[in-house]
């Protein structure tokens, strides 16, 4: 340990996901160091996947794009008030905050030249890499000049109310009888697989005795949502009707989770559920959910292309010479659809869930670089 510290901010101002995925860091923190007061800096409608994470003590938050008044103030009341500041994201904002808000400073930045001036607000820095390296482990790199032990799965976190507001809406989560979590719209269109393949999906685990519980994001995929839930009149409708934490608790106790490229489904891989993810577009070396206890000394669970199991993941990926594009949608934008996954058949998502449900143990291994 280069330095004692007693409280530290961990800079996070971007989407849900990527908050939940920089949990590694403050876990690590408050494992090695007990008595360490860790706050967290997040956007505006991101707090709710840590607002239950007993490793945080405050979490300030900032509009995406805010009044000027309202960040002056914000920065009169960080400004150095911690003995340390880590910012997991390379940009401009977050360099600057850190800046901001840590007598000292650890941050990712692009090895550049347009970058010199960040370098120079940040103690330490470590190269940000957004291709070869996942998120988790690209965060946990700021722990290094800490001489800090990283540990790898991110927190999912509730409270009691969460767990109690739940057992009134779906009774399920309180006796043996098992669920499948359906998270059927992630935020972004070019992420979704098909209305028809969620609904034989759902009619397939129905016939074998399993209850089909269906979230999704209420705002932007609320059509989207209800042509599914039309389609399976018989399963639980979730959407719009749990908060973020009620969710994980709800993912925790379910027997399966199937999903796409979004947060929930990084909480169902963290939680240890067994979890079919359907990606397209997306590279899982990045983005892959990361397993539950998976070892935070690899680079990446995930290998840039193929369908793969880790742990209690199974990874399918759409057919297609082109995936993952790494682009948004077969239109370049996110309200564009993906062949890759418009095309990716119910048959191959059962015959994953086959397999995951079959295993009774689940193992890793290291992934082979391509």
């Amino acid at each position: 340990m280069k330095r004692e510290m007693n409280s530290a901010l961990v800079v996070c101002t971007r989407r849900i996901g990527d908050v939940l995925l920089s949990t590694p860091v403050v876990r690590s923190l408050k494992a090695a160091l007990p008595h360490l007061m860790i706050d967290m800096l997040v956007f505006e409608g991101t707090q709710d996947i840590v607002s239950a994470n007993r490793d945080v003590r405050r979490i300030w938050t900032i509009a995406e794009h805010p009044p000027i008044g309202t960040h002056l103030a914000l920065l009169r009341s960080l400004w150095r008030r911690y003995d340390i500041a880590l910012s997991v994201l390379a940009g401009d904002r977050p360099s600057f905050h850190a800046w901001v808000a840590g007598r000292y400073r650890i941050g990712t930045l692009l090895p550049d030249k347009k970058s010199w001036w960040k370098r120079r607000l940040l103690n330490e820095w470590v190269p940000f890499d957004n291709l070869h390296t996942h998120t988790v482990a690209m965060n946990l790199k700021l722990l290094v000049p800490l001489d800090i032990t990283p540990l790898g799965t991110p927190v999912v976190s509730w409270t009691h109310e969460d767990e109690q507001s739940l057992g009134h809406v779906l009774p399920q989560v309180r006796d043996s009888r098992p669920y499948a979590v359906l998270h059927v719209s992630p935020k972004f269109s070019y992420k979704t697989w098909t209305v028809a393949g969620w609904i034989a999906l759902g009619r397939w685990l129905m016939q074998r005795g399993m209850t089909v519980v269906v979230t999704g994001m209420e705002t932007a995929g609320q059509s989207y949502c209800e042509q599914v839930l039309h389609g399976l009149p018989e399963s639980a409708n979730l959407v719009g009707h749990i908060t973020l934490p009620a969710l994980g608790c709800l993912v925790s106790h379910a027997a399966l989770y199937v999903g796409t490229d979004t947060a929930v489904s990084h909480m169902a891989a963290a939680v240890g559920v067994p979890s079919v993810v359907l990606f397209g577009p997306s590279n899982p070396v990045k983005w892959g959910p990361w397993p539950k206890d998976f070892p935070s000394t690899t680079e990446s669970p995930w290998n840039k292309r193929g369908s793969q199991r880790q742990g209690n993941v199974f990874l399918l990926q759409g057919a297609g010479e082109c995936v993952p594009c790494l682009a948004e949608g077969c239109d370049r934008h996110v309200n564009s659809l993906s062949d890759c996954l418009q095309q990716l058949s119910v048959h191959r998502v059962i015959q994953a869930i086959e397999t995951m449900l079959g295993e009774r143990e689940f193992s890793f291994s290291v992934p082979a670089r391509v």
